[in-house]
């Protein structure tokens, strides 16, 4: 079966429409550090918090981003335990 290119884009925009948009927020102070990403990003985030927390220009050090990823991980394992209580429904 040959595809498309058409057929090719149409898919490659049903998979982009299943990732969500996620978010995680820090509020340090009178500040507000708000890291927006796509599910299935999350090495990117990681590599964008090691540079903020590199930046001297910034407030956000290595204990935001030790704090930050953390919640990563957690959010990580709650989906990940949300995928198999659903599997073993099904």
């Amino acid at each position: 079966m040959r595809r498309t290119t058409k057929g090719l884009l149409r898919w490659r925009d049903n998979i982009t429409m299943k990732k969500m948009k996620r978010q995680l927020v820090l509020n340090k102070g009178t500040e507000k550090f708000i890291f927006r990403y796509d599910s299935g990003c999350e090495d990117k985030l990681l590599d964008v918090l090691i540079e903020q927390a590199k930046d001297k220009r910034t407030n956000f050090d290595w204990f935001d981003a030790a704090a930050l990823s953390f919640k990563l991980t957690q959010s990580l394992i709650k989906q990940a335990d949300e995928l198999l209580h659903d599997s073993v429904k099904a």
